[in-house]
């Protein structure tokens, strides 16, 4: 067994939005040891998620990580070694244990999302279609955007981790189904292999009239990941009745202060629509809803789970950084080696 735990520490906070390799500092400890009740995981992904951004320097739903710690991360991994009656060395686990290779655990993390995985659920899935990416997209979507037959759904970020199950999940329950994604490559990517009805290019421009012209009766459920001038696009198309499900703000993470005001909320009032934010964290416990509902449709090829791997534990801070450049397709994991 190694005797080095490699960490990726938060070493100074960003000023702006941008996530720089320069913001982490590389080191490395002793692997540490467990007592009584923990159990030692090793991990061997990393999740790369638009909130880590929030957790470099804001007080959100936890407190940001501290300068000199391990950057905050969903991670997954296996037990090597345990004293805990609830877990066995060869479990496979998932967790916020960090950008480390080892981590302690006692069961409970700071967000509770310690998981001993079914055997039939891989590490890379449990940290994407039914992890924390896609419990927030299924639990989003019907839970605050209540889709009914009929509705058109639009989702902004649609070529993101989130963005991309929550559209497949609408058009597999049959609804009229459009996402927002950045280019053209990915909106063509969006309309022909992942069957959504139709996409819109933001850096085109003129995003009030290209979702105007595709939702012509108005837009149902309008799933938001980016927030900013998309966002307001999106509240200028509403349909009566919608329901605006907020998930999440990357346009603003950083910058708040800087970021592009919403003009177009009065529509919540003439359409007598609603917007609702929400944390997935409330919904964990009904886990097994969400999974038993989607794993036939991904058996059945009604939705996939692309996955953006990039190889290598020095790659974390690369690959959190392509995030908020729109490199990604679908969920960026980083596989240690």
């Amino acid at each position: 067994m190694p005797t080095i735990n490699r960490q990726w520490l938060l070493k100074s906070r960003p000023e702006g939005p941008a996530v720089e390799r320069e913001h982490f500092e590389k080191r490395e400890s002793a692997i540490p040891t467990i007592r009584d009740g923990e159990f030692l995981v090793r991990n061997r992904w990393f999740s790369c998620d638009p909130s880590q951004r929030a957790w470099m320097d804001t007080e959100t739903y936890v407190k940001p990580v501290a300068l000199g710690q391990p950057m905050r991360s969903f991670t997954g991994g296996e037990v090597v070694e345990s004293r805990h009656p609830g877990f066995k060395a060869g479990d496979a686990v998932t967790g916020t244990f960090g950008w480390q290779d080892y981590v302690v655990c006692d069961g409970r993390d700071e967000l509770g999302t310690v998981t001993r995985l079914p055997k039939d659920i891989d590490l890379p899935a449990a940290l994407s279609l039914f992890g924390i990416t896609g419990l927030t997209a299924y639990f989003g979507m019907f839970d605050i955007g209540k889709p009914r037959a009929g509705d058109t759904v639009v989702v902004s970020g649609a070529a993101g981790a989130t963005g991309v199950i929550a559209a497949q999940i609408a058009k597999a329950r049959g609804l009229r189904t459009i996402g927002i994604a950045g280019g053209d490559a990915k909106c063509r990517w969006l309309r022909e292999s992942l069957g959504l009805d139709d996409a819109v290019d933001y850096k085109a421009g003129n995003m009030r009239d290209a979702l105007r012209e595709r939702c012509p009766d108005g837009i149902d459920v309008y799933f938001d990941n980016i927030g900013g001038e998309i966002l307001d696009a999106g509240l200028a198309n509403l349909a009566s009745g919608a329901r605006v499900v907020m998930c999440g703000a990357i346009a603003g993470y950083g910058n708040f202060d800087d970021m592009p005001p919403i003009r177009q909320y009065h529509q919540l009032i003439l359409k007598r629509a609603t917007m609702q934010g929400f944390l997935v964290f409330d919904y964990l416990a009904r886990t097994d809803e969400a999974v038993a509902e989607m794993s036939p449709w991904l058996a059945a090829g009604k939705i996939q789970n692309p996955v953006d791997i990039a190889e290598g534990f020095d790659a974390a801070p690369d690959a959190l950084k392509r995030l908020f450049a729109g490199q990604n397709r679908g969920k960026q994991l980083v596989r240690l080696d």
